[in-house]
């Protein structure tokens, strides 16, 4: 049994030393991945104590094939909400916010059916996409695009070149966007 799958163990036997395991696993990684969105040091570290609660009230019901990539996700997606919030914030977030509210009840939602299901589309196709890359290759492009690591630390990571891993990712993303030209999604 790997680690990962002891950790997950943990979190489904609602285990409490499946919060301060995960934060020695992956607490650095969540905390450079929130760092990298944020640009502060504190609001990284807050959005990694927020991503280990996130996991245990979603683990169980959620089994991840991969808790790595499962934690990667929720950092990001809470990262970008933080945000998102406090750009809100700078331009009158609460006064905003409470305009809504008072004017929700007459209110149509905000978000348009076709628009999600186009969103899901691209999602599925992307997934798609990358499952017919090579595994270094797809490393490499989620590296970039999804955990927004610099060029130079990717290329580290893979004992590579800096001009390789630029190559790799133009070569993708142009493989990327005859794909959704076929799937008819651009």
């Amino acid at each position: 049994m790997t680690e990962e799958e002891k950790l997950l163990r943990l979190f489904q036997t609602r285990d409490e030393r499946a919060l301060k395991a995960a934060e020695q696993q992956y607490g650095k990684l969540c905390c450079t991945m929130a760092y990298r969105i944020l640009g502060d040091r504190q609001d990284a570290e807050e959005c990694v104590n927020d991503v280990l609660m996130k996991l245990w009230d979603t683990i169980p019901p959620a089994a991840p094939r991969s808790l790595t990539a499962f934690v990667s996700g929720i950092t990001r997606n809470h990262a970008l909400n933080i945000l998102r919030a406090k750009n809100k914030a700078k331009r009158g977030g609460k006064q905003y916010d409470a305009a809504l509210d008072e004017l929700s009840p007459y209110l149509k939602s905000d978000e348009n059916l076709e628009d999600r299901l186009d969103t899901i589309a691209l999602q599925d196709a992307i997934n798609r996409f990358l499952e017919t890359l090579p595994e270094e290759t797809c490393m490499i492009f989620l590296a970039r695009y999804y955990s927004m690591q610099p060029i130079k630390e990717i290329a580290a990571a893979h004992a590579s070149t800096v001009g390789r891993v630029q190559m790799i990712l133009k070569r993708t993303k142009e493989k990327l966007r005859v794909f959704l030209e076929e799937e008819g999604l651009l």
